[in-house]
């Protein structure tokens, strides 16, 4: 178990959350009204006036620690050492516009790790093949993270360059988020080996390295089609105004304008199926779309799990 002093504690306990996500995760946030603000991965809990409460499961709270225990069900001294890179002192320096910060802050990615076995362990786990790892990891598109050995997923620009990190917990901690100046328009994929006019479409990386180890295990080449995730759900708007696709999605379209055909894989739940509708209603004038959700389970990773179940195959 993790161990944390007094003074760490005290500090943790000083910080509110709309102050930790403005400064340590701020495509997380999304503005309600003036003075009232959601996350992205739960449109019911609302922030303002130094608290936060979720609604649907009834839980509030004042601090960031609070959150980070209640809401993402971290242990209380990982929680803790999660906010030791938030420094109070730097808290009047947060723009209140967490949509410009966002677009114009510079990638930060996390310290790596001088190697990536507990991230290798934890794909193993969850049923990626080792071919598909060692792929990530030579490309520099996965590593782990130095202080917390996090997964972490890289989206490059057309040269080259990181532009987006995705950050996974290792541990049960189950952590989710973003590196800090994250651009969604250059989400986690992996392209085609060659000139592919086929594009899938996933809510993870996890989904989309899960899919790459299902075609591996039936024989096919997992590299022959382009794979896009999307980081996290995509939310078509819900307020009477048009929705737009995914940005992420848009952004590789016009980096591959061959592409001609859509395969969806997202979610088996009411988001994913509400994403999937909205996506072939807004871009089936011009693409071939087929919607192919997870045959067993919620997600593309549960169907992996349960089809190397059927076979009797270990996840490793």
């Amino acid at each position: 178990m993790s161990y944390v002093n007094k003074e760490q504690i005290e500090r943790a306990k000083r910080l509110d959350l709309l102050t930790y996500l403005q400064m340590y995760e701020p495509s997380e946030l999304i503005r309600c009204s003036r003075n009232v603000f959601t996350t992205r991965t739960h449109d019911s809990l609302k922030i303002s006036n130094g608290k936060w409460y979720w609604w649907s499961r009834g839980i509030g709270g004042r601090s960031a620690l609070d959150y980070l225990i209640k809401v993402r069900g971290m242990p209380f001294p990982d929680a803790v050492l999660q906010m030791e890179g938030v420094h109070p002192g730097n808290m009047l320096t947060v723009s209140q516009s967490c949509q410009q910060r966002t677009s114009t802050a510079r990638l930060e990615l996390p310290e790596p790790y001088e190697n990536s076995h507990r991230v290798m362990a934890y794909l193993s786990k969850r049923g990626i093949h080792r071919s598909v790892i060692d792929y990530c990891l030579e490309t520099g598109r996965l590593y782990e993270s130095r202080r917390y050995h996090n997964a972490v997923f890289v989206g490059f620009d057309q040269e080259g360059t990181p532009r987006y990190a995705a950050i996974r917990g290792t541990t049960s901690t189950r952590y989710m988020g973003e590196a800090v100046g994250s651009d969604k328009r250059y989400s986690f994929s992996i392209p085609a080996s060659k000139n592919s006019t086929e594009l899938h479409l996933f809510e993870s990386a996890i989904d989309l390295l899960s899919y790459c180890t299902l075609e591996h295990l039936a024989g096919r080449d997992w590299r022959q089609a382009h794979k896009l995730s999307l980081a996290g759900i995509y939310r078509p708007r819900t307020n009477g105004e048009d929705s737009t696709p995914p940005s992420a999605l848009t952004h590789y379209l016009k980096c591959f304008p061959q592409v001609n055909r859509l395969v969806l894989h997202l979610d088996n739940d009411e988001p994913g199926r509400l994403a999937a509708a909205t996506i072939q209603r807004l871009l089936s004038p011009t693409l071939l779309i087929s919607d192919e959700p997870p045959k067993f389970g919620k997600d593309v990773n549960n169907e992996l799990m349960e089809f190397r179940r059927r076979r009797g195959e270990p996840s490793r």
